[in-house]
C-alpha cells in the first residue's frame, strides 16, 4: 500500500484530459466486462458519438484506466503487479467527535481499541440523527504514511468494477491540490465537465429533485485548501450552475446547501481535522495503518511472492517473508515501523533490492530507494501556515521536505556524530522546536508535529538498547528513527545540502550575494551602504572587496566541500567498524533480525557505516533531480567540489591494506555514486580485491561487475579473491565482467558443480579475458566439470597456474589432463591434491608434465597413492641423463621424497591445517597417518643425526595437526593458500 500521493494527485489532475478513444479490448483485459461503448451502426462505414452512449460507463473506463497506472517506483518489483493484487486494507476506526484527534496508544496495541473498526463501504451507511434525503459527509483522516491516498485509489477501482460503493451511480474524484491552484470562478456543473468532458450537463448533478443522492464527491487532500465556512466569507449556493471560487463550491458542498443528497468523502491529514466545522460532518474516521503482523505479512506476500514467476525467486521469497513474519511476531522495531504502510513499501523494496537484483533490468541504488520512497511520500507536500489566514495557502508555502532536512536531519546528524541512534522527549523538543520565534514558525511547527514527526520517529520498543546508561534510567520515553537506516539517510542530506554550514561561512555568503546584488546595480554607493552592515569602512581602502569576498567565500566554501568528502572518507575507513559485517549485510539484518548468536562488534558505540554511502549516492544526477522535486537542492558546483576532494581521500586510503568488509563497503559506495570516471581513477590505485568469506550476493555480484566495468579495457586486476563467499552458477554469470579484468582468480570453497564449468571454460576461450592464474580448490566439479573446462586448454594461452584440489576428480580426469597439457604450452603449476587419482594416472600425469615445456610444479598429497606409487612419482621427477626434456618437475606427494625430507612440507602441512575443518577428517586422519609412517621410514635410513632430528621435527608438526583434528581445535577454513609463490 504505498502512500504514492504524489502520483494520486498527478492522476486527479489530469484524468480530465483524456480525449483518444479507449480501446475496450484493454479494458476487458484487466477483467471487468462492461456494454462496449464504441460500436457500428446498421450503415457500413459509420460510427456512433461516444456521447450517445451512457457517459457513467465511459467515466468508469477511465477512470479505471488511469487509476490503474502504477508509478514509476513501483516498475522496480518487476512490473507484476495491479492495484487489485497488491492491496491490503489498512486498519480504519471510526471515531466520535468529541476523540477524533485520538491516536493509537501503541501501533501494535490492538486489543485495546475502543472504537470500532469499519470499512469504507460501512462509513456510508445510514447513521442515526442524520435525517432523510441529506448524503453523508465522510472525513477520513490520518498520519503522513497511513495510506489514505492508496486507500482512495482503491475505492475509485473498486467503484468502477463494481466491487464496492455500487449504490452510487456517479463518483466524481477531485484533487484539492489542483482546485487550490484555480484562480478563474466556475460553477459545479462547469468544474465537473472541465475535469470530467464525458459529465457535462449530466442530469445527476443538474440539482433537480432527489438525483444528487446517487453521487459521491471524493475530494483527496482537503489540507492544501484554505476552506472558510464562516458566512461572512463564504457566500451561500444551492444552483449548480452558479459561478464561483472552488473552495466556495467545496464549501458549500460540504454545508449541504449545494446539492444536499450528494455524498461527500474528504481525506485529510491531522492538523487539519478541525478546518470542517463538527456539524457539517456525519462520521469520522481515522486510517491506522497496519496494526499487526498479520496484515504486515499480507503486505509483504502480496508484493514479494508476485514479483517473478519462477519457481526457485518464489521459494526464496517465500524464506524472506517468513523470516520478516519471524522478526514482526517480536514485536521489533520493524514491527513498530510497519505500522505505517509506507515503511512496509520501503521494506519490500529494500528486500527486492538486496535478493532479486537483475542485470538487465535498469540500475537501482539503495541511495535511490531511499529518495524516491520521500518523493513519494513527500513529493509536492508544502508546509503552510494552516488556518488562521485569509490567503491563499500557497502563498506561505515552503518546502515540507525542507523543512525535515533542517529539524529531523539535524537531529539525525547530532546522531550520527556522536554515535547515538535514541533520543529522549526533552531532546526532541530542542532539535525540533526550539528556536521558533514567530507565530507564523510555531503553527508551521504544530501542523509538522501533528502529521510528520510520528512518520520519521517511533518510541523505542527494545529499551536500553545501544543508549547511555543516563538516559535508559531516566523515565522519559525514548524515540528512535523508525528505520534505522533513515537516520542517516537524513544526517547525509543535511551535510550535502550545506545546513551544518559553520558562521563563517553563512557570513561570507550574505556578502558575496550582497556584492553581487551591487555589482549588478553599478551603484557604489549602494554598495558601500550594504556592506556598511558587515564591516567597518576603514577597511575598504585596505582591500579591494570587490574581488576579496567572492574569493573568500569560494576558498571557504570549497574548504567546507572538502571536509564533506574527508568525513566521508573517514567514516568509510574507521578502525573499529572494520570487523563489523558488510553494510548490505547489516541493512538486511535490520529488516529480518538476527537468528542465532547475535554479532559481535568491536567496539559498543553504534557503527554508522550507511552514512557516508548516503552522502556519495545523494551526488548521483538522478537522486538529485528528485530532491530537486522536494525542494532541496544540490548544486553541480557542490558535486564537483566534493567529487575532487573525495577521489584524493579514496585513493589515499586504498594505499592501505583493507579488511574485506570495508572493500566491499567500498565498492557499494563507488556503485551508489554512479559516477564512472570517478570509479575509474579509484580504481586504478587497486591491484587487488579480496572479498574471502564476504557473503555474496546476486546483487554485490552485480555491484562488483558494474564498478569494474567503469574501468578501460586495459585495467587488470593482479588478483579477485572470491573464495568462501556462497558462489552459484547465476552469480558466476553476473560476474563474467569483472572475471575480464582478473589476471589471477580465485574461487575455491563456492560449491560451484560441473554446470559452472561451461561458463568457466567459455570465459578460458574468450580473447579479451586475460586470466594467469585460475583456483577451483573445494568445488564439486566432478570428473565432467574438469573434462569441459579443460576442453579450453588448446585454445587458452593465458593459464599459468590451475588448481584443481579436492574438486572429486578421478583417474579419468587425471588422464585426461595429461592427455590435453601437451596442447596448451603457458602452464607452470598444477594442483590435483585430495582428490581420488591412483598410481597409474598419477605417474601418467607426472610424465606428461615432464614432457611439457613449462610445468615445474605438480600437487598430488592427500591422493589415494602407494608407497610404490609416490617412490615411482619421486624417481619420475629427477630427470634422467637420456630424457627428451632434461628438466625436473617437482612433485609434491607427500612430506617425503624417496628416505628424506620434502622441501615443501611445511607448505603442505599449513595448507591441511587450514582446510581440515571443512574436510573429511577421516580421510585427512588416515593421511596424517601415513605421513607419520613415511617420516618414521625415512628416519630409519638416515645415519645423520642433523637429518634424524629433521625428521623429529616435521614428525612432532604433523602429530599436533592430527591432535588439533581429534580436539577439533582447527580454526576455521580460510581457503587454500597458494603454494611455492614466495620461492618463486
Amino acid at each position: 500500500m504505498t502512500v504514492n500521493k504524489c502520483l494520486l494527485n498527478h492522476q486527479l489532475l489530469t484524468v480530465w484530459s483524456w480525449r483518444r478513444r479507449v480501446d475496450v479490448s484493454v479494458y476487458q483485459a484487466t477483467g471487468c466486462h462492461f456494454r462496449p461503448f464504441c460500436a457500428t451502426t446498421s450503415e457500413p462505414g459509420t460510427q456512433l458519438s461516444l456521447k450517445l452512449y451512457n457517459p457513467i460507463q465511459i467515466h468508469k473506463k477511465k477512470l479505471f484506466l488511469w487509476f490503474s497506472h502504477l508509478p514509476q517506483e513501483e516498475k522496480q518489483f518487476g512490473g507484476y503487479f495491479s492495484p487489485e493484487t497488491m492491496h491490503v486494507d489498512p486498519l480504519i476506526l471510526e471515531r466520535k467527535a468529541e476523540e477524533r484527534a485520538g491516536f493509537l496508544s501503541f501501533p501494535l496495541q490492538t486489543q485495546t481499541l475502543s472504537s470500532p473498526s469499519v470499512t469504507v463501504k460501512q462509513l456510508f451507511e445510514p447513521t442515526e440523527g442524520w435525517s432523510e434525503g441529506r448524503g453523508v459527509n465522510v472525513l477520513l483522516y490520518g498520519a503522513v504514511g497511513t495510506g489514505k491516498s492508496t486507500v482512495v485509489r482503491k475505492v475509485v477501482l473498486d467503484w468502477c468494477t463494481g466491487k464496492n460503493l455500487t449504490h452510487f451511480k456517479l463518483l466524481v474524484p477531485f484533487s484539492c491540490e489542483d482546485l487550490s491552484q484555480l484562480s478563474k470562478a466556475a460553477s459545479l456543473r462547469d468544474l465537473v465537465s472541465r475535469k470530467y468532458l464525458h459529465l457535462r450537463k449530466h442530469p445527476l448533478l443538474s440539482g433537480e429533485g432527489n438525483q444528487a443522492k446517487d453521487v459521491l464527491f471524493l475530494f483527496n487532500g482537503m489540507e492544501k485548501m484554505n476552506l472558510d465556512f464562516r458566512i461572512g466569507s463564504t457566500e451561500l449556493c444551492s444552483d449548480p450552475n452558479e459561478a464561483l471560487p472552488p473552495d466556495v463550491l467545496v464549501v458549500n458542498l460540504l454545508r449541504k446547501y449545494l446539492l444536499p443528497e450528494a455524498s461527500i468523502l474528504v481525506t485529510t491529514r491531522l492538523s487539519a481535522l478541525d478546518r470542517i466545522p463538527q456539524k457539517y460532518v456525519s462520521r469520522y474516521a481515522q486510517i491506522c495503518g497496519f496494526n499487526d503482523p498479520d496484515r504486515q505479512q499480507a503486505y509483504f506476500t502480496s508484493r514479494l511472492l508476485q514479483q517473478t514467476g519462477e519457481t526457485a525467486h518464489n521459494h526464496e521469497a517465500q524464506a524472506l517473508i517468513e523470516l520478516l513474519y519471524l522478526n514482526l511476531q517480536r514485536e521489533s522495531q520493524l514491527a513498530a515501523a510497519c505500522f505505517l504502510p509506507s515503511y512496509c513499501w520501503l521494506t519490500c523494496a529494500t528486500l527486492h533490492f538486496l535478493h532479486f537484483t537483475d542485470a538487465n533490468a535498469p540500475i537501482r541504488t539503495l541511495t535511490g530507494i531511499y529518495t524516491s520512497f520521500l518523493r513519494l511520500n513527500f513529493g509536492g507536500e508544502v508546509l503552510g501556515t494552516g488556518a488562521g489566514t485569509n490567503e491563499p495557502i500557497q502563498k506561505h508555502q515552503s518546502s515540507l521536505m525542507l523543512y525535515v532536512v533542517r529539524t529531523v536531519g539535524k537531529l539525525a546528524f547530532d546522531g550520527v556524530t556522536y554515535k547515538r541512534t535514541s533520543f529522549s522527549e526533552s531532546e526532541l523538543e530542542q532539535w525540533i522546536g526550539g528556536k521558533t520565534k514567530t507565530d507564523e514558525e510555531l503553527r508551521q511547527l504544530a501542523m509538522f508535529r501533528t502529521d510528520v514527526l510520528d512518520f520519521f520517529l517511533a518510541p523505542c520498543v527494545e529499551s536500553g538498547k545501544h543508549l547511555p546508561e543516563a538516559l535508559s534510567q531516566s523515565d522519559q520515553r525514548h524515540y528512535v528513527f523508525a528505520v534505522p537506516a533513515m537516520q542517516e539517510y537524513l544526517a547525509a542530506l543535511y551535510v550535502v545540502l550545506g545546513e551544518n554550514k559553520s558562521a563563517l561561512e553563512k557570513m561570507t555568503r550574505q556578502v558575496s550575494v550582497a556584492i553581487g546584488q551591487a555589482s549588478e546595480s553599478s551603484d557604489v554607493s549602494a554598495l558601500f551602504t550594504i556592506l556598511s552592515k558587515f564591516i567597518p569602512f576603514r577597511i575598504f581602502a585596505v582591500f579591494n572587496l570587490l574581488k576579496l569576498f567572492p574569493k573568500l567565500y569560494e576558498k571557504i566554501s570549497s574548504h567546507n566541500k572538502g571536509s564533506i568528502a574527508r568525513t566521508m572518507a573517514a567514516e568509510m575507513f574507521r578502525t573499529e567498524d572494520s570487523y563489523n559485517e558488510d553494510i548490505l549485510d547489516q541493512v538486511e539484518q535490520s529488516l529480518l533480525g538476527v537468528h542465532g548468536p547475535q554479532p559481535q562488534r568491536s567496539s559498543e558505540s553504534q557503527p554508522f557505516e550507511l552514512y557516508p554511502i548516503f552522502m556519495g549516492g545523494l551526488l548521483h544526477y538522478g537522486n538529485r533531480v528528485l530532491l530537486q522535486q522536494l525542494g532541496c537542492s544540490i548544486q553541480s558546483t557542490t558535486v564537483v567540489q566534493i567529487t575532487r576532494a573525495l577521489r584524493k581521500y579514496l585513493v589515499r586510503e586504498l594505499s592501505k591494506p583493507q579488511p574485506p568488509e570495508e572493500l566491499m563497503d567500498l565498492l557499494v559506495l563507488l556503485y551508489e555514486f554512479q559516477n564512472p570516471r570517478l570509479t575509474a581513477e579509484v580504481l586504478a590505485s587497486i591491484r587487488s580485491i579480496r572479498l574471502a568469506n564476504i557473503r555474496m550476493t546476486s546483487l554485490k555480484c552485480f555491484v562488483l561487475s558494474s564498478v569494474l566495468s567503469c574501468t578501460p579495457a586495459s585495467f587488470h586486476l593482479e588478483q579477485l579473491d572470491l573464495s568462501s563467499c556462497l558462489l552459484t552458477q547465476d552469480m558466476l554469470q553476473m560476474l563474467w565482467p569483472a572475471f575480464r579484468h582478473t589476471q589471477d582468480l580465485n574461487l575455491q570453497f563456492n560449491s560451484l558443480g560441473p554446470e559452472s564449468c561451461i561458463l568457466l571454460r567459455d570465459l578460458l576461450l574468450d580473447p579479451k579475458s586475460s586470466i594467469r592464474a585460475l583456483h577451483l580448490c573445494d568445488n564439486p566439479l566432478l570428473e565432467s566439470g574438469a573434462c569441459t573446462l579443460l576442453e579450453a586448454l588448446p585454445q587458452n594461452q593465458s593459464l599459468t597456474h590451475l588448481s584443481l584440489m579436492h574438486t572429486g576428480l578421478g583417474d579419468q580426469a587425471a588422464l585426461e589432463v595429461a592427455e590435453r597439457l601437451q596442447q596448451h604450452t603457458g602452464l607452470q603449476e598444477l594442483n590435483v591434491a585430495y582428490n581420488n587419482i591412483g598410481d597409474n594416472a598419477a605417474l601418467a600425469l607426472v610424465d606428461a608434465c615432464r614432457e611439457h615445456a613449462s610445468i615445474h610444479t605438480v600437487h598430488l598429497y592427500l591422493n589415494p597413492l602407494s608407497d610404490v606409487g609416490k617412490q615411482s612419482l619421486y624417481v619420475r621427477s629427477v630427470p634422467t641423463s637420456h630424457g627428451s626434456s632434461g628438466r625436473r618437475v617437482k612433485v609434491l606427494a607427500s612430506v617425503t621424497e624417496g628416505s628424506d625430507i620434502s622441501e615443501n612440507w611445511h607448505p603442505i602441512l599449513s595448507v591441511i591445517r587450514e582446510n581440515a575443518s571443512s574436510w573429511d577428517r577421516q580421510r585427512v586422519k588416515q593421511q596424517l597417518q601415513v605421513f607419520l609412517r613415511d617420516l618414521e621410514w625415512g628416519r630409519q635410513q638416515q645415519q645423520s643425526l642433523w637429518k634424524r632430528l629433521h625428521f623429529r621435527k616435521v614428525e612432532k608438526g604433523v602429530r599436533q595437526t592430527l591432535q588439533m583434528l581429534e580436539k577439533n581445535t582447527l580454526p576455521p577454513s580460510t581457503g587454500y593458500r597458494k603454494l611455492l609463490r614466495s620461492r618463486r
